[in-house]
């Protein structure tokens, strides 16, 4: 069983930044890590990912001001979140795949307000 565990969640103002982290108890050779987000009263959807060899895809909403990285030696993924709007309110989920089996961390919330 994968365990993920994200932070860095919080309070900003519009045109501010954070950086979100996920402790992954395992990173595995093939693994995609991701970040998604759910606002309120919409579906979940896709903010970046991330392989092992370090190929990034981004959704277009989020392209040139979140960057998502990883440290494999740490087992942590990161997402830096520059410029921030306050359409990109929501909660954050840190996300593992492997071999067909998706996990999901606990979700940490992100507001962005004045």
């Amino acid at each position: 069983q994968v365990q993920l565990v994200e932070s860095g969640g919080g309070l900003v103002q519009p045109g501010g930044s954070l950086r979100l982290s996920c402790a992954v108890s395992t990173i595995s050779i093939f693994s995609t890590s991701g970040w998604y987000r759910q606002a309120p009263g919409k579906q979940r959807e896709l903010v970046a990912t991330i392989t092992y060899g370090d190929t990034t895809t981004y959704a277009d909403s989020v392209k040139g001001r979140f960057t998502i990285s990883r440290d494999n030696a740490k087992k942590t993924v990161y997402l830096q979140m520059n410029s921030l709007k306050p359409e990109d309110t929501a909660v954050y989920y840190c996300n593992y795949l492997y071999m067909s089996n998706t996990y999901w961390g606990q979700g940490t919330q992100v507001t962005v307000s004045s």
